[in-house]
């Protein structure tokens, strides 16, 4: 079976500062695959590598089985252009923690707008779907809201259904969680959680333990740009190997 993601030996440089120093890692379809690890520990950028919006600096990366951002002819590699580049991200759904809503749309025509101007669906099948996506994030009643009249968790939620409108076959989370007040994380999470059960692959950059160990088929404890420890959650939250994994859960537990 071909691996959803794929990393050998990824690297991501900012100038002399090294953020990724190696990255190997797979997912397989259907998996939950949640990075932990402190702050500049690389897992955001790594998320980002994964549908280009970074490019690697060294290694290779593939998405079901396509390389991302690149052709190889031979040994050598040659960058997309940006049409392709913008034709692969199609398949790959991506959750920021801020919500970047369109602030002059209402929820509907947020999750309207991609569908209808890249795949090409007309206004009423986009909203149709739109209308069933909100309803599958509990937002039935608040298609025609625009974004300053929801909560952070709506919003967040909101973004959600825009990502999946795409009909992606990966979605790409970055603490989407984060910026929310602690009282409508679980909403969201909630979410996620049902995306989960239907087994839609999903790699999650999250400071949320119970979550991780509750969703999560694999778990990827990550520390100056390289993977400490991964395993199961029962593994890496439960019986962790490492010395900097376990020092990072007592504090975070």
């Amino acid at each position: 079976m071909t691996a959803m993601i794929k990393a050998e030996g990824v690297r991501k440089s900012f100038g002399q500062l090294e953020v990724l120093r190696g990255i190997d890692l797979q997912v397989a379809p259907g998996e939950v695959c949640c990075l932990l690890g402190p702050s500049g520990s690389g897992k955001s950028t790594f998320l980002r590598c994964v549908n280009h919006l970074e490019s690697v600096s060294a290694g290779r990366l593939w998405v079901d089985g396509q390389l991302v951002g690149y052709r190889q002819r031979g040994d050598k590699l040659h960058e997309l252009r940006e049409s392709e580049i913008a034709q692969r991200r199609r398949d790959i759904g991506m959750v920021f923690q801020r919500f970047n809503l369109f602030p002059h749309l209402t929820a509907v025509g947020n999750i309207m707008e991609a569908p209808v101007h890249v795949l090409g669906e007309s206004r009423a099948e986009a909203r149709q779907r739109a209308l069933a996506l909100l309803e599958r994030v509990g937002l039935a009643d608040k298609a025609d809201a625009y974004p300053a009249m929801l909560s952070g968790g709506q919003q967040q939620r909101v973004a959600i259904a825009r990502a999946l409108a795409m009909r992606p076959k990966l979605m790409l989370f970055d603490e989407p969680t984060s910026a929310l007040d602690p009282e409508l994380v679980g909403e969201v999470l909630d979410v996620m959680r049902d995306l989960a059960a239907e087994g839609m692959t999903m790699m999650v950059v999250t400071h949320e333990m119970g979550f991780a160990r509750e969703v999560a088929d694999t778990v990827v404890f990550m520390d100056g740009g390289v993977v400490v420890e991964a395993g199961t959650p029962a593994q890496v939250l439960g019986d962790p190997q490492h010395e900097r994994t376990r020092a990072f859960l007592a504090k975070v537990l």
